[in-house]
């Protein structure tokens, strides 16, 4: 057969004639339901991307890297971001299984690579779901403490964030909630996160239109009062705003027509934050000087700044159901690629279980749920921040690389969605990547390492003998 052989080894890849084959899936339980439509896959992408990258981070570049620039800088990211997107639409389209950059690995680039994809994902993925549950709670807080109530210190953050301090009690909740949410079943799950985007993406309009209207043009200059270097820089940290879709992708399995609407819920769903983010920093450094903004709460204080103080709570609900969404989302995404990687026989069979009647993984979902909590509650937010980098950056390095390897190879395989300018644009999202990885702090590295060392000690303890293709190695079955 031409093309890319399944090879031998750590390098034995998963033929992607019979990748969507699942002989004794649903004998073992192991069976996802496709129920999910093209605005339902929108709506958990834009919900995956929009969230704090609009009320907190926003202000928190302006103010200190790129001032009203910042609108440039999440520009910047998403031009980035869509090149890895383009990329990720084609695999969509072309394998559209569970698993995403996990499966995509497995089938280009081998066995050890794919591992390696998948391992990295479980543990940025969970994290990301801690570090925005940590961000709601500041958020609930706020709220609680507008009624007037008087909570308890040592609910209200981990260990050494404040005085008193024992557990952040509302972000370990919210991790259980959103797992016991996606218990329930996808269809049932994806419901409520399309009409919770919907809140989310009216607040937002209603943000940008309220401020619109005291937009004072001077706020806009200078417009690089830190160089335009200050645009690049704030870039590469807003970048992390500008992903979500790749979680999204791990439902492939579990949409009506993953082929067709996948691609195209991947590229709706980052056209329509990209508009939202530049919309909201246009009204944001309009209306304060980007001095006066606060690196915590920008937009609470541009409306105080203007008279519009009561609009604080209003504010303070849209981030917690844009938040909310974003948890959602990666918490969906970690159960998938875990679910992905043990039916595949890399992890243990026991977890690739799904409900008999819902057909969810309920077991690797209440494991993350409570693996989160436990990050929430117990981790500063610093530290559980910078276990969400790495991964995912190099994941895009490697569904960059890999569209560019597999067109090549394998130009003949039907594709649904083709990335344009091949290899210029996957090559933009390998080098993108590859430069926002050289900003990452060394103790990003370092964690990064050990969990890397765990992976590797793991696939060769375990994985190795017990996956599927070994197996068919084993019984002399041909993949090529």
């Amino acid at each position: 057969m031409a093309g890319l052989r399944a090879g031998h080894g750590v390098l034995r890849r998963k033929p992607i004639e019979t990748i969507e084959e699942a002989e004794t899936a649903e004998a073992h339980g192991e069976h996802l339901t496709r129920t999910l439509g093209l605005w339902q896959l929108t709506a958990i992408g834009v919900g995956g991307i929009i969230g704090a990258g609009i009320f907190s981070l926003a202000g928190t570049i302006a103010n200190g890297t790129a001032g009203p620039a910042v609108l440039l800088s999440f520009l910047i990211a998403g031009v980035a971001s869509a090149a890895a997107a383009f990329s990720y639409a084609e695999f969509a389209g072309l394998i559209p299984r569970a698993g995403s950059a996990y499966t995509y690995g497995y089938a280009v680039l081998g066995e050890i690579g794919g591992w390696f994809i998948g391992w990295d994902l479980l543990l940025e993925y969970t994290a990301i779901v801690s570090v925005v549950a940590i961000g709601i709670s500041g958020y609930v807080n706020f709220l609680v403490t507008e009624t007037g109530a008087d909570l308890p210190h040592w609910m209200l953050g981990a260990p050494g964030t404040g005085d008193g301090h024992r557990v952040d009690l509302f972000a370990a909740v919210l991790c259980l909630l959103i797992a016991y949410l996606l218990t329930l079943g996808i269809k049932s799950a994806a419901r409520f996160e399309t009409i919770v985007v919907a809140l989310k993406v009216i607040v937002v309009l209603l943000v940008v239109v309220v401020g619109f209207f005291h937009i004072s043009t001077a706020n806009y200059q200078p417009f690089f009062p830190f160089g335009v270097s200050g645009a690049f820089t704030g870039a590469a940290t807003v970048f992390f705003a500008v992903f979500g879709y790749d979680a999204m992708s791990t439902a492939a399995e579990e949409s009506k027509d993953a082929q067709r609407h996948m691609p195209r819920a991947i590229m709706y769903s980052l056209a329509v934050s990209m508009v939202l983010y530049v919309l909201a920093c246009l009204v944001l450094t309009g209306m304060q000087n980007y001095k006066d903004i606060d690196r915590e709460s920008g937009f609470s204080t541009a409306f105080k700044s203007v008279g519009l103080g009561g609009f604080a709570d209003v504010i303070a609900v849209g981030a917690i159901i844009g938040i909310l969404t974003v948890m959602f989302t990666f918490m969906l995404g970690v159960t998938r690629v875990w679910f992905a990687m043990s039916r595949d026989g890399l992890l243990p069979k026991w977890f690739a279980h799904t409900h008999p009647t819902r057909h969810v993984p309920t077991r690797v979902t209440w494991i993350v749920g409570v693996a989160s909590a436990v990050i929430a509650g117990l981790v500063p937010i610093s530290e559980a921040a910078e276990l969400t980098n790495i991964g995912i950056l190099l994941a895009f390095a490697v569904v960059c690389s890999a569209v560019i390897v597999l067109r090549y190879k394998r130009p003949e395989l039907p594709r649904s969605f083709r990335c344009p300018g091949m290899p210029f644009v996957p090559g933009i999202g390998v080098v993108a990547s590859i430069w926002l990885i050289t900003y990452l702090a060394w103790q990003t590295w370092l964690r990064f390492a050990v969990w890397f060392l765990i992976g590797l000690a793991v696939y060769f303890a375990y994985s190795y003998r017990h996956s599927e293709l070994a197996h068919a190695d084993a019984r002399g079955i041909p993949r090529d």
